[in-house]
């Protein structure tokens, strides 16, 4: 579930009442996604580490012996309470993918537009006489 506001027991029970929203409330099993990077970068990430860390180069030759070893693998993740240290900012993704500063060009109607912008601005910014 995301953090979006209306993913809530209030939300709930601002719309069915306190009792039936407790109800429906204590069904679910909430996993909040982190509230900073991507969750789909995230679950990649683990998937990933889940084909290097736990399968790596070799064939399982059962279904049963794969997810006996993935979830050995997962309990093992989970109690090292092994976290993603999610740093990939914007600086990191311009020097990653090679964007300049300034590298992208304004139209020439753009350009026109902000030029209108700055002088209403600076009109509106002028002291009064």
């Amino acid at each position: 579930m995301d953090n979006l506001n209306i993913h809530s027991r209030k939300s709930l029970s601002d719309v069915f009442g306190k009792q039936m929203a407790t109800e429906v409330w204590d069904r679910f099993t909430v996993h909040y996604t982190p509230t900073h990077g991507s969750w789909l970068n995230q679950a990649e990430i683990e998937i990933g580490m889940f084909s290097r860390q736990c399968l790596g180069k070799r064939r399982l030759p059962t279904l049963q012996i794969l997810r006996r070893e993935a979830r050995a693998w997962n309990r093992r993740v989970n109690r090292d309470r092994v976290k993603i240290d999610w740093n990939f900012d914007r600086k990191a993704a311009r020097r990653k993918f090679g964007y300049k500063t300034n590298s992208f060009k304004r139209s020439k109607t753009q350009q026109a537009q902000c030029a209108t912008w700055r002088v209403r601005r600076r009109l509106v910014d002028a002291p009064s006489a």
